[in-house]
């Protein structure tokens, strides 16, 4: 049995599929993903049929976006009980997110619950659902390999905001679980545990300006203090049809070895 990582699929369903062959992955492996299943790509409405019912082998992890979207049918709901409206009725679930557009241009800012709705014809009941499904979600699992705690988070994990504190940053954050969905560079620079190994996305190493910056593909550091390695295996894949160095990564956890899928 082989495990598996991935991370920030971000709606890019037929190339999450190629690297399953790829990798020869099958029901005597594990996979395990750290978040950002939609937005940015256009095969969001795959993506979140296939988390229904990812496999008994395949463990998944809540990122930022899968968030914001569950978030976004909450405000939905919201709106609609106090309006009457019914959640299996299509017009009623566009007349619901026309309402929070006026409010906000921030909301749904990707397109995604509008292409769910105006293109697949998506209910709110449904967009429910999928939240329901996103909310059992963890915000991070934890294994044992080789001797060292594997974590496997979206962004980065810290086992106390104490820690931050310590140290010379302005970054706060309200809640370990907005630590581990929205952390960038101080996840490197203050995260970790002793003696482990920190497996996240979140950050595409595509990102020039960005700590983790690597040319599209995997970043690998290691912080001799605390015996803590850590991985970034966020290789830009959102955004590949504008950026070249953009890459799709996945991870085989016993040996380190990673897979990539990328454009040409």
């Amino acid at each position: 049995m082989s495990t598996y990582i991935m991370t920030d699929i971000h709606g890019h369903y037929d190339d999450m599929r190629e690297m399953f062959g790829k990798i020869g992955f099958s029901a005597g492996d594990r996979l395990i993903c750290a978040g950002d299943y939609i937005d940015r790509g256009s095969q969001s409405y795959e993506m979140l049929q296939w988390m229904e019912h990812p496999g008994e082998n395949v463990i998944l992890v809540r990122g930022n976006h899968d968030e914001e979207f569950a978030c976004y049918a909450d405000l939905m709901t919201m709106i609609s009980q106090k309006a009457g409206l019914k959640m299996d009725s299509v017009d009623d679930t566009l007349t619901a997110y026309q309402a929070l557009r006026q409010v906000s241009s921030y909301f749904d800012c990707y397109g995604t619950v509008r292409s769910l709705i105006q293109k697949k014809k998506v209910t709110l009941e449904q967009l429910a659902q999928w939240a329901a499904y996103i909310r059992k979600m963890p915000y991070f699992y934890e294994i044992m390999m080789g001797g060292r705690r594997c974590i496997i988070v979206h962004a980065g994990y810290v086992e106390s905001l104490e820690c931050l504190k310590k140290g010379e940053t302005d970054d706060t954050y309200d809640s370990l679980e907005e630590f581990y969905l929205t952390a960038r560079d101080t996840a490197y620079v203050y995260g970790g545990v002793k003696h482990g190994m920190i497996l996240a996305g979140h950050t595409p190493t595509t990102e020039i300006y960005e700590l983790p910056f690597n040319h599209g593909k995997v970043y690998r550091v290691y912080d001799e203090k605390d015996d803590c390695v850590f991985y970034d295996l966020d290789c830009g894949w959102g955004f590949k049809e504008s950026n070249p160095e953009a890459r799709l990564a996945c991870m085989r956890l016993e040996d380190e070895k990673i897979f990539y899928i990328q454009n040409g």
